[in-house]
């Protein structure tokens, strides 16, 4: 099946045996495609002596860890077919994963992106709240994962007003007559989980400035290790912000997702669960030999997507923690995995996962 075809169904529609032959066919063409392709990968597919003609379902598919994308350029297309260059959100002296899109891959991403967050927020573009700078989308040299979240977010938005000033102030003339123009509108909001917080709900507190945003719908990613060093909660997260600016908690979604697999991402549901949809899976690994983890179990989450056709990243070890707590069964009607996100594992462990696959070269 093409990946246009794959794109045109329902997000959270298949069964899980469904979803486990769509997969398979589609991550098959896509290891087939990439061992062609892409010489590195070929290297590591032949040291872990992968079968090329008789291949694994896709939980036996060998993964790579993330941080080769940091270390190596890995990309199955030519160079001149690269319109985009994506990369991570390193500090200052990391290094940054660099993820190759070809213009097939990067449509496919905005359609997949496209199709998840309609979901939770409609078809209809309406009118969109940035809890951030444009100069993060200004400044070409900070546009990594942050940047290209805001750009690839904003196609939802029919009219668009940042929240914050270029100093990271929160621009209050701004958002009153942005918010007196659409009074009576859904307002669609998008940020960073810890930048809200930081720059959007303090400053609210601060300045005593309290936006009637009860209309509101917010989706915001980026993780939470600086909100748990200040003790907030998710759920503590969705009781504050209602208390400022009266969006309700239901209308708040969190969601999981990174540069190495752009457009599949993982959306929370009303009942605070990260959902899979049909384009993508989770898979946990227990870190002293790789082997799958049992529901509720916690251990190393890895991804799988449909997406990437211009780099080898639809198999992928990622360097975070978490737990499936079902499938196909949650409260909320969603088919798919469910599951929670537990941290970042600590260097030492990131360092004996990498050790221990480079072992196998």
């Amino acid at each position: 099946m093409e990946i246009n075809e794959i794109l045109e169904i329902s997000p959270y529609s298949l069964s899980k045996d469904q979803k486990r032959e769509l997969l398979n066919n589609r991550l098959h063409e896509l290891t087939r495609k990439h061992y062609e392709q892409c010489l590195p990968y070929r290297r590591m597919m032949d040291a872990m002596e992968l079968d090329m003609d008789n291949l694994p379902g896709y939980e036996k598919l060998p993964f790579l860890p993330v941080r080769l994308f940091k270390e190596f350029e890995l990309r199955s297309c030519e160079k001149d077919e690269i319109v985009k260059t994506m990369t991570s959100s390193g500090t200052t002296g990391q290094q940054v994963s660099r993820i190759f899109l070809d213009r097939e891959t990067s449509s496919a991403q905005q359609k997949c992106l496209t199709k998840i967050v309609s979901h939770f927020i409609g078809t209809k573009r309406v009118p969109m709240l940035i809890l951030d700078t444009s100069a993060v989308v200004k400044n070409r040299s900070m546009f990594s994962a942050r940047g290209a979240g805001i750009l690839g977010f904003s196609m939802f938005g029919s009219k668009r007003q940042y929240a914050l000033d270029e100093n990271m102030e929160l621009d209050i003339e701004g958002m009153k007559n942005f918010l007196e123009e659409h009074k009576d509108e859904t307002i669609f909001m998008f940020g960073f989980t810890f930048m809200i917080w930081q720059h959007f709900y303090k400053k609210l507190i601060e300045t005593g400035y309290l936006p009637n945003l009860s209309k509101g719908v917010l989706i915001h990613g980026g993780g939470w290790k600086k909100l748990v060093n200040e003790k907030v909660s998710p759920i503590e997260y969705k009781k504050r912000l209602n208390e400022v600016c009266g969006i309700l908690p239901e209308n708040m979604h969190d969601y999981y997702g990174m540069v190495e697999q752009t457009g599949c991402v993982y959306m929370e549901c009303q009942c605070g669960h990260l959902h899979a949809s049909v384009f993508s899976d989770v898979l946990i690994r227990r870190p002293k030999d790789f082997s799958l983890a049992a529901v509720g179990e916690q251990g190393l989450i890895e991804v799988v997507s449909v997406l990437p056709g211009s780099y080898p990243g639809h198999v992928l070890l990622t360097e975070d923690e978490g737990m499936i707590l079902g499938e196909d069964d949650c409260p909320c009607g969603l088919k798919g995995k469910y599951f929670k996100i537990e941290g970042r594992i600590k260097n030492a462990e990131i360092r004996g996962c990498s050790d221990t696959y480079a072992t196998k070269f």
